[in-house]
């Protein structure tokens, strides 16, 4: 979906910090972490109602099941994104804490379990994403299309969707789609030298497609993906895939730092400056992204509601 002219019109900038990208700043994953990676724990609030009524109603959250570095902060917030499908996903990729394997059963009344969980906690702005079901022959999309209708015909809350790339199979992204969410969101992740690395299973270009086909479908529909930072990448490869990006008419960006949940998972090659992360921030709003959450805590779900809302 790259063009020559969207790679060769590119500034390459020189980012504040990238001086210091030296070898003492690589091959960071047994370091310490620096001083802007440290947070001190939150009171816990709402933190303990949440879990219990997602245990109660026996879902799953990425939040738990990725080990997201925001997880405390959004439930005390009384917001979760919501993970369906199951605990187990099909693709090996190396950066993710969800567990891989053979997945289980769909459970059919997933759906009407979901919105009552949202109907608990009041939510006005629900996130439902997945692990990667390639076992199905749709993907998950109709499992998809009908949990955003049970959100919405419950709560009236406004659906974001988080999906896998489906192989690119537009049949299935029209399914989804059959049910009008807000924001139809689909991580790239990485670069595209990378993805191999990073992603194994999965193609720059298919994740590409995906977004192209949903904007293409439904103009009105704001898309979105996220790139994790700090796995070898180069400035200029994180400029030339936003340009990607734009040329696909995507939305809505966020970019964060890659946290290695295990040692078992890709090391850390850099951890990038708060204030690298603003100015790679300020260059996509330049290449005209609506809107742009960067920063080192920054996941793909992070503060949704209000990216959601971008350009009205």
């Amino acid at each position: 979906m790259s063009s020559h002219e969207a790679r060769t019109e590119l500034p390459v900038l020189p980012l504040l910090g990238e001086d210091d990208a030296g070898p003492a700043n690589r091959s960071v994953s047994s370091r310490r972490l620096p001083e802007w990676l440290k947070r001190p724990l939150p009171e816990s609030g709402g933190l303990g109602l949440t879990a219990r009524l997602v245990a109660d109603l026996k879902l799953e959250t990425i939040c738990e099941s990725g080990k997201c570095p925001n997880r405390s902060e959004c439930w005390t917030r009384k917001t979760a994104t919501f993970m369906v499908l199951g605990e187990t996903c099909t693709r090996p990729c190396g950066f993710c804490a969800v567990p891989r394997g053979k997945p289980e059963a769909v459970a059919d009344d997933e759906p009407e379990r979901l919105a009552e969980a949202c109907a608990r906690l009041g939510l006005k702005y629900v996130v439902i994403t997945s692990v990667t079901r390639d076992d199905l022959p749709d993907g998950g999309a109709d499992h998809f299309r009908r949990c955003v209708l049970a959100v919405r015909e419950r709560t009236g809350a406004l659906v974001e969707v988080l999906t896998p790339d489906f192989n690119g199979d537009t049949t299935a992204i029209e399914t989804v789609l059959a049910a009008s969410p807000e924001v139809f969101n689909h991580n790239l992740e990485t670069v595209a030298r990378l993805q191999r690395h990073v992603r194994r299973k999965s193609q720059y270009e298919v994740s590409l497609k995906v977004l192209d086909h949903v904007k293409k479908a439904r103009p009105d529909l704001k898309t979105k993906t996220g790139l994790m930072l700090g796995l070898g990448e180069t400035t200029e490869e994180v400029l030339e895939t936003m340009a990607d990006l734009r040329e696909v008419g995507c939305d809505l960006l966020t970019l964060g730092q890659y946290l290695r949940p295990s040692p078992r998972h890709l090391p850390v090659d850099r951890y990038l400056p708060p204030d690298e992360f603003d100015e790679l921030g300020r260059i996509a709003l330049g290449l005209g992204f609506l809107d742009v959450a960067s920063g080192p805590f920054v996941r793909s779900s992070y503060h949704a509601d209000r990216l959601a809302h971008a350009g009205e």
